[in-house]
Order: structure tokens, then sequence, then C-alpha cells
């Protein structure tokens, strides 16, 4: 018995041993596969870290890398700016107690100028890409698209113990960055049709699909520094630019006409 068992045992080790490894540490395969480990169990921050690896060289993954990271990297400056207009709204309404509101308005606005300009920074590449077609090869993101029931009772004035923040938090980033990729694959109010698209492990969409979806992501993102809030139309301006640049080739519709409106009221404003 004891022989037998040290038999199983030598077989095991031997198959342990010949079992195929993963990529090489540091090298680009690495870091695609480590982006898809992190993005599938919804750790998105972690997932850019990894993304970052493969924007700088030109590599095999590059072209696909960069798409994911404008989708990420604007799903997150979106929720995190969606958490302080929440905040905000709680603390107009708690009047005994609203600095435990601003607090956090503070904290996830300065958090979301951050990844904005980031995204902005980002989006400068896009140029790099050439094609007619756009890669979306990471998957469906993780999360719901119904909003967070604890920003619900947020925005009405109700403070929320530490752990109810960090779920909202957690909740919410999830949740834009998976409209986020909805939105660049052609389905801005269509999860399920997100889904159809996004399932496909070498996901594409058409150039002026997501051209689209990152103009009006620019747009969005450009209403973070209007007065009410950083005060900044410089960066405004900026944001709508290339908003506007980003329009250019995709075709007239009635949203494309719309979005192409208030980016124009924006850029003839006097600053």
């Amino acid at each position: 018995m004891r022989l037998l068992a040290a038999i199983l045992a030598f077989g095991v080790l031997v198959s342990c041993s010949s079992a195929p490894s993963g990529p090489e540490k540091g090298t680009p395969a690495f870091y695609w596969q480590a982006a898809k480990e992190t993005f599938t169990a919804g750790d998105n921050m972690k997932t850019l870290e990894h993304l970052d690896n493969l924007l700088a060289p030109d590599n095999e993954y590059s072209a696909k890398a960069l798409p994911w990271s404008l989708v990420v990297t604007a799903g997150l400056a979106t929720g995190y700016a969606e958490l302080a207009d929440r905040y905000d709204a709680g603390a107009k309404a708690n009047k005994t107690d609203p600095t435990w509101f601003r607090r956090r308005v503070s904290e996830y606005r300065t958090q979301a100028k951050q990844l904005s300009l980031q995204f902005a920074d980002r989006f400068a590449k896009i140029g790099q890409i050439k094609g007619d077609t756009m890669a979306l090869a990471f998957g469906y993101p993780k999360g719901s698209a119904t909003p967070s029931p604890q920003l619900t009772r947020v925005a009405s004035g109700i403070a929320l113990p530490q752990a109810d923040v960090d779920l909202a938090m957690s909740y919410t980033l999830q949740r834009d960055v998976l409209l986020s990729a909805c939105r660049a694959a052609g389905a801005p109010d269509d999860t399920a049709k997100g889904e159809a698209v996004l399932k496909d492990p070498e996901a594409k969409v058409p150039r002026p699909v997501f051209m689209q979806a990152m103009a009006q992501t620019l747009y969005d993102l450009s209403q973070m520094y209007t007065p009410m809030k950083a005060d900044d139309p410089e960066k405004m301006k900026i944001f709508c630019e290339r908003a506007d640049d980003a329009l250019k080739g995709v075709p007239e519709s009635k949203d494309t006409k719309t979005l192409k409106a208030k980016v124009q009221k924006v850029l003839k404003k006097k600053t």
C-alpha cells in the first residue's frame, strides 16, 4: 500500500510539473490575462493598472487595450461623478449634518476629475488605431444597471454606516462601467443588446458607433466643470472640443444632432 501511495504521489507531481504555465510575468500576454481576470472579478481600478502596461508600447494587444481602457476609465469617472452628485443632494436635504455628505462630495469629485482627465488624455491617442472597426474584446462587465438603493437613501439625506457607503461606491462604479461598455457597443439603453455584442470574445463595433459613444462621454464629463461644480470653463471647453472632433465622421442622426447642439453651445460661450 505504501508503495502504491508513493507511485500515485509521484504521478501527481509529474502531472503538475507538466501542466502548461501561464504567460511569463511582465509580458503583454501576462498583463492582458491579468486584466481579463480582474475585470471579470469587477475590480475595475486594478484592470486599468494592467491595461496601462499595454498602452505605451506598440504590441499585439494595444489596439484592443486602448478601447477597453477608455470604456473602463469613462465608467469609473462617470461613477464617481454620480456618487458626488448624490451625496451633494444629500447634503442639501440634510440640514442638521450636511458635513458628513460634503466630505464625500469632495472626495468623489476629486476622483472623478482625475479619471476624467485621464480619459481625455487617453482618447487623444485614438487616432493610433486604424480601420473601420473598434475592438471590444473584454466581455460583459460585472454589475447591474439598476441604481444603488443605498444611493437613493443618501440623496434623501440619510447618512449611511461605513459598510453601506463602501457597498454603494462599489456597486455604482461597477454599474457605470457596465453602462459605459453597453454605450460603446451601440446599446446605451439596452443591456441585453449590449451583452449580446460583448459576449463575443472578439467583439467589434463600427468605428462611428464607438466614436459617438466617446463623444457623448466627453460631453457628459465636461459637465463636471460647470460653475456649480469644479468651475473650470477651460477644461469644460477642451472636453467639448474633443467631443466635437469625435463626432466628425459619425453619420448624422437625431441623437448626434442633439449632442452636437449641446457641444456647440458650450464652445460658443466666452471663457
